[in-house]
C-alpha cells in the first residue's frame, strides 16, 4: 500500500505485526523540498505502547536465548535487504526529509555495513576466566543488557535508528524504537530489512507518537533496561533524569557547536575546500557539522575567500534532482532558526558575505551562508547552529583559541588543520572533544567510537565500546563441590 506517487504507507511494527495504532490517530509528513503533505504517521497510544514493552520482553527472552550462529546469519541476512534496497530507502529519505538522493542511498549503504561490524564484534564480545583458589572457578561473564527503549531524530534517518538496532540486536538485546515522526517511512522500511530477514516476532518493535508522551511511558517501565537517546542537549537531560529516577542506564549523543581551527601553517585552499564541503553536507543538519571556524590572521583572507567561492558553487534544490548537492532544511523551525541566528549576529555588526536569507521558492530552502566579524557574544557563537550557517573568525595565538574552542558546554566535535606534527598533537590534547579529525573533517565510521563529553552526552557509538552500553558484565565465583 503507498500513497503519493510511491511514498509507502507508513505503520508501526509491534510484536511482529505492522499496525496502525489503537485509535487511529495520525500526524502529517510534509515534503521539505515542497511542504506538501506525502503521507500520515500512525502515533501510538499507550495501549500500544504496553504491546511493545510486552513483546520487548518476550522477544528479549527469544533473542538473548538464540544461538549467536542463528543471531549472526539473521542480521546478516538484515544487512543484504538493506544493500540491495539501499535505493529505494533512499528515495523514501529524501521524500521526507530533503537531502540529496546520492547521499541518501550512500546513507543506507553505510548503515548496512555497520550492521555487518557489529554482527561480528559481538561474535568476539568474550569474557574471562580468572586465575582464583583451588577448587574455585572465577568467570567474568558479557551478557545483553535486556530490553532497550530507544530515541532518534529525523537528521539521518536510517543511520540513526540503526546504530541503535545494530548494537542491540547484535549484543542480544530487544527494543523498542521511537523513530522521527519526521521521517518515519525509511525507518519503516529499515525495520522490514530486519522484519523480513526472519527477525524473530517482538524483537524489534517500531512506534512513533507525540514524543514526551511516548518517552514518559516507556523510560519508567520496569520492563525497560537501558534507555539510548541522540538528540538536543536540553531533550537528552529531561531523558537521562527520566532514567535516573528508576535507576536506568542511558546512552546519551547529544548536540555539539564543533570548533575548527585552521592553523597558520595550513593550505588555506585546502581546508577551506574540506571544510565547506562538510558544513553545507546534510544542510548542516549534523550534530558534528563544523560550525565555528577560527583562522590564523594571516591565512584568513585567503581561506575566507575560497569558503564563498566554495558555498556559492552548492547547488540548492529538490534532493531528487540530480544536479542538487544541498537539499532543504528538514522544517520550518529550522528556517527560523537560521533567521534569528543571522539577523542576531547582523544586528551586532557581523557581516554577511553570501547568503544569509532564505531562498524565494517553496521548501525550506536556505542559502548557504559565510559570516565574518562575528562577536564573540552573538547567538551564533553560542548555540548550536544545525544549519548552513559558517562563522569565520580570526586569531592569532593558538592557546587563546583553544580556550575559545573549549569554552562552551559541548564537547562533541573538533577539527583541525596544520602540517605541525607537534601542532597537531596539541591539538589532540588540547580540544575537549570525543570526536576529532586533523586536515579533514571526517565522519562517523562503524568501525571506531563516536561521542560526546561535557554536556554533548556520554557513552560510545561505533567500534568495539558500541556494545559496551548494551551489556553486562557478571561475575560468576564458582565453588565445585567436594
Amino acid at each position: 500500500m503507498t500513497s503519493d506517487h510511491g511514498y509507502p504507507a507508513v505503520r508501526m511494527y509491534i510484536a511482529g505485526e505492522w499496525c496502525q495504532g489503537g485509535t487511529g490517530r495520525t500526524a502529517p509528513i510534509v515534503n521539505p523540498a515542497t511542504e506538501k503533505v506525502i503521507g500520515d504517521v500512525p502515533l501510538a497510544t499507550t495501549a500500544d505502547l504496553d504491546r511493545a514493552l510486552d513483546a520487548a520482553t518476550e522477544g528479549f527472552r527469544t533473542w538473548r536465548n538464540t544461538p549467536m550462529a542463528k543471531r549472526s546469519a539473521i542480521l546478516h541476512a538484515a544487512a543484504d535487504l538493506i544493500t540491495e534496497r539501499a535505493p529505494e530507502i533512499g528515495r523514501i529519505m529524501t521524500r521526507e526529509q530533503g537531502k540529496p538522493l546520492r547521499e541518501g542511498t550512500t546513507e543506507a549503504l553505510r548503515t548496512a555495513d555497520t550492521l555487518r561490524w557489529h554482527i561480528e564484534d559481538a561474535r568476539r564480545a568474550y569474557g574471562r576466566i580468572i586465575p582464583s583458589a583451588p577448587g574455585t572457578v572465577l568467570t567474568v561473564r558479557r551478557e545483553p543488557v535486556g530490553p532497550v527503549a530507544a530515541f532518534v531524530p529525523w537528521n539521518f534517518p536510517v543511520g540513526g535508528p540503526n546504530r541503535k538496532l545494530s548494537s542491540a540486536l547484535s549484543a542480544g538485546c530487544s527494543i523498542v524504537i521511537k523513530a522521527s515522526e519526521e521521517t518515519p517511512g525509511t525507518a519503516a522500511a529499515l525495520v522490514a530489512c530486519y522484519a523480513d530477514a526472519g527477525l524473530p516476532a517482538g524483537v524489534l518493535n517500531l512506534v512513533f507518537g507525540e514524543p514526551a508522551e511516548v518517552s514518559a511511558h516507556l523510560i519508567p517501565s520496569p520492563q525497560i533496561r537501558l534507555v539510548a537517546f541522540t538528540g538536543s542537549v536540553p531533550v537528552g537531560k529531561l531523558l537521562a533524569a527520566q532514567a535516573g529516577e528508576a535507576m536506568k542506564p542511558t546512552l546519551m549523543e547529544l548536540g555539539g557547536h564543533a570548533p575548527v581551527i585552521v592553523c597558520a601553517d595550513a593550505d588555506p585552499v585546502k581546508s577551506a575546500r574540506k571544510a565547506a564541503q562538510a558544513k553545507f553536507f546534510n544542510a548542516g543538519q549534523v550534530c558534528t557539522s563544523p560550525s565555528r571556524f577560527f583562522v590564523h590572521e594571516s591565512i584568513v583572507d585567503a581561506f575566507t575567500a575560497e569558503f564563498v567561492k566554495a558555498a556559492q558553487e552548492v547547488t540548492v534544490g529538490d534532493g531528487l534532482d540530480s544536479d542538487t548537492t544541498m537539499g532543504p532544511l528538514a522544517n520550518e523551525r529550522r528556517l527560523q532558526a537560521m533567521e534569528n541566528l543571522v539577523s542576531d549576529a547582523v544586528e551586532r555588526d557581523a557581516k554577511v558575505l553570501t547568503g544569509g536569507r532564505r531562498l524565494e521558492r517553496d521548501g525550506y530552502f536556505y542559502a548557504p551562508t559565510v559570516l565574518t566579524d562575528v562577536p564573540a557574544d552573538a547567538k551564533l557563537m553560542h548555540e548550536e547552529p544545525f544549519g548552513p550557517l559558517a562563522p569565520v573568525v580570526p586569531f592569532t595565538d593558538l592557546d587563546e583559541t583553544l580556550a575559545l574552542a573549549n569554552a562552551l558546554p559541548y564537547g562533541l566535535a573538533a577539527y583541525g588543520f596544520t602540517e605541525s606534527a607537534a601542532t597537531a598533537e596539541k591539538l589532540s590534547g588540547a580540544l575537549e572533544a570525543g570526536i576529532l579529525s586533523i586536515n579533514h573533517c571526517g565522519g562517523s565510521v562503524a568501525e571506531a567510537p563516536s561521542g560526546g563529553v561535557k554536556e554533548s552526552g556520554y557513552g560510545r557509538e561505533g567500534g568495539p565500546e558500541a556494545l559496551d552500553a548494551y551489556l553486562i558484565t557478571k561475575r560468576v565465583s564458582h565453588l565445585l563441590a567436594g
